[in-house]
């Protein structure tokens, strides 16, 4: 069985978003999909609290699951320990669209840290971003409207000035835009075929080690 899980979270991407991708990815890599779990009783609750998303996922064995990222799964990292660990138990087969990786009992453990890692960082910078901002929420631009335009034009490989020039708005502000929303990364993950070596090797280089801040004095 072929299983998509879309979870609402309200720091991220949002139910239609995560269809609109899920959807075109399904449609770029032959896959059909034969049960559609869109869960909007979790939110953001840690995984104790998902009770029938557990019941759900236990339940399962060798079956394919299809999310929009890591974050879907949950935004706790524990818990997204957790998640991992079961489904590969139970070997479930994992497609995460947005960095174009699948992952399996067989995968390499450097994959699965970097996309945990990657959730890491995300949380970290959106903690950063949403100082100033009413919390919780996610801000809003005046680009939204034109993403599936800058969506095709990605994967056209339209430069930033010539987007800006067909939709008549500012290039910095667009290009501020596509970084913030990782469009490109969006993009080219819906035109790449199953776990392609660059889309790991991305994610393992991705991963960030701890710093050591220098006390003053020293």
């Amino acid at each position: 069985m072929t299983i998509s899980y879309i979870r609402p979270d309200k720091h991220f991407e949002g139910v239609f978003e995560q269809l609109k991708y899920i959807n075109r990815y399904v449609e770029q890599h032959d896959l059909e999909i034969d049960y559609e779990y869109i869960d909007h009783k979790s939110q953001n609750r840690p995984l104790l609290q998902r009770e029938e998303l557990v019941s759900f996922l236990r339940s399962k064995r060798s079956d394919i699951l299809i999310i929009y990222d890591v974050w879907t799964l949950s935004s706790h990292i524990d818990d997204l320990v957790q998640m991992f660990s079961c489904l590969l138990k139970n070997d479930m087969t994992l497609h995460i669209v947005k960095p174009s990786v699948v992952i399996n009992q067989q995968s390499d453990i450097m994959l699965v840290l970097g996309l945990i890692d990657q959730l890491r960082q995300k949380l970290q910078d959106e903690n950063k971003k949403s100082i100033g901002r009413p919390k919780g929420s996610r801000s809003s631009s005046k680009f939204d409207k034109y993403q599936e335009d800058i969506l095709r034009f990605l994967r056209d490989n339209r430069s930033v000035s010539e987007m800006a020039r067909l939709l008549n708005v500012s290039r910095s502000s667009l290009k501020d835009y596509i970084e913030s929303r990782e469009l490109k990364e969006v993009a080219t993950a819906t035109m790449t075929p199953h776990c392609p070596k660059e889309a790991i090797s991305k994610v393992i280089g991705a991963i960030e080690c701890p710093q050591i801040r220098s006390t003053t004095g020293e």
